[in-house]
Parts: C-alpha cells; sequence; structure tokens
C-alpha cells in the first residue's frame, strides 16, 4: 500500500521543487498562525511552524482511507540577530532589503513529517547567504515590481535578486524554500520507522 504525500503548503516554490525531486504528492495548505512566540529563536521557531503545519493538516485527513504522510516547512531569514519573515507592506521590504544589503545572512527552513500522532520528525537547514551593497534606487524598482512580497528575507534567490548574491554556503534549495537532502532523509526516516511497527510497511510513490 502507498502513502499518500501531503505538502502542507501553499508556496508554489516548495511545490515546485518537492515536484522536481520526484515526487507525487496532494497540497493542502494549513491555517497555522506564523506568529513567533517570546524569546523563539530562528532554529525553534521555524521548527515549532512546520511541525504544526504538518499536524494540522494531518488531523485534517485522518479520516482518509489511504494512509498519510504530511510535509511541513517554514523558512525564516536571520541578519544581525533579527528574525525576518515576509514582509507586511512595501516599507517592510525596503527595510529588510536595506538590512540584508552588504551583509551575509542565514536562511532557516524547518521541515517535518508527520505520519502520526507520536510519529514526528523535525529537522531544519541553515544557508549562509551574502548579498552585494544595493543602492536605494535598486531596492525601490525591486520592491515596486513585486518579487519581494511574499518571500522571507523579501528577496527571491531564484529570481531577479538572484544578481545580488555573489555566495552562498549551504543548500540552495533551503534558500528557495525547501532543502530537499534533508526532506528526502525525513521521508525515508520515517518510511524506516513505519517498516520497523507492526502496521505493513508503505512506500511513497515516486513519477
Amino acid at each position: 500500500m502507498n502513502s499518500t504525500l501531503i505538502l502542507a503548503s501553499a508556496s508554489p516554490r516548495r511545490r515546485e521543487l518537492l515536484a522536481q525531486a520526484g515526487y507525487l504528492f496532494e497540497v493542502q495548505a494549513s491555517s497555522v498562525d506564523e506568529s513567533r512566540r517570546s524569546g523563539e529563536d530562528a532554529i525553534r521557531f521555524a521548527t515549532r511552524l512546520a511541525r504544526e503545519k504538518a499536524q494540522e493538516v494531518f488531523a485534517l485527513r485522518q479520516s482518509s482511507a489511504d494512509p498519510t504522510l504530511v510535509l511541513g516547512a517554514d523558512t525564516v531569514v536571520v541578519c544581525d540577530g533579527e528574525i525576518l519573515g515576509k514582509p507586511v507592506d512595501a516599507a517592510d521590504a525596503t527595510r529588510m532589503l536595506l538590512l540584508l544589503s552588504g551583509r551575509t545572512h542565514h536562511v532557516v527552513t524547518g521541515v517535518a513529517v508527520v505520519a502520526g500522532e507520536l510519529l514526528v520528525e523535525v529537522a531544519a537547514e541553515v544557508t549562509q547567504v551574502t548579498v552585494r551593497t544595493l543602492s536605494p534606487q535598486e531596492i525601490a524598482d525591486y520592491v515596486v515590481g513585486g518579487e519581494p512580497m511574499d518571500k522571507a528575507g523579501a528577496y527571491a534567490i531564484q529570481g531577479y535578486a538572484a544578481r545580488w548574491i555573489p555566495r552562498i554556503s549551504g543548500c540552495y534549495f533551503n534558500v528557495v524554500g525547501l532543502p530537499l537532502a534533508l526532506v528526502a532523509s525525513l521521508l525515508e526516516g520515517v518510511e524506516f520507522r513505519l517498516a520497523s511497527q507492526t502496521i505493513p510497511a508503505r512506500s511513497l510513490s515516486l513519477g
């Protein structure tokens, strides 16, 4: 019997990356509040949201006749100790880009795979990204174009902003929004744990 893989995210970038890696899956976005808790660092924040998103969607799918694995993810950017999510408006996007200009920051993606109340795998990927110094006009033009508005840290490395990033250290796909090697490792880990239990072993569908 094959498990149904559910991506608990409406992000088109995560959907494209997961398909690129050869997985067959469905999409069901979560409605989890993405506010950060007091004192929560970037890794705890991102992994908690990833887990809560996956758990919420898993609970909604429990009545399904097919066994289900749910993949949740959340990405944040950290610069000078400040955690940057998606900008709330153009002014916030401009502020974020000014902060990133001429500096190296970290991109953190929390990933969670849920296959039951007690079967949860959670991890995080961290990538360093260097941004060259940007002029106020470059930032203004970029913000007007709209690309930053639904991106953590207000930029898309796979888009126009690629010309501003001379180097990264770590997983490129993590910066786009889904660290594929980490995702594969977590999914394989859950599959192994399922196979080790008394329930029938289940495998993911690959294209």
